[in-house]
């Protein structure tokens, strides 16, 4: 029985290198939508600035779910 190695790091590589970006972009998107809950408690901000908060946050949300969506892709068709 042989082990790829070549094969197996790149593996590893890019599965380490989704969960950080899932982790990341999810982190991002909590922080856009509490961000826009504080600044509500505070001062008051432009409406354009929150509009573009929620819409970075949630780009950043739909983002992380099309990598998962892509993993799950890559696992069950191929």
């Amino acid at each position: 029985m042989t082990v790829h190695w070549g094969l197996l790091l790149s593996v590893f590589l890019v599965s380490l290198g989704s969960a950080v970006a899932v982790v990341a972009l999810v982190a991002a998107a909590l922080r856009g939508f509490s961000v826009r809950v504080a600044a509500a408690d505070a001062a008051p901000a432009s409406q354009l600035s929150r509009g573009v908060e929620k819409a970075v946050a949630v780009a950043c949300l739909a983002t992380a779910a099309l990598v998962v969506l892509f993993g799950f892709w890559v696992i069950i068709v191929r």
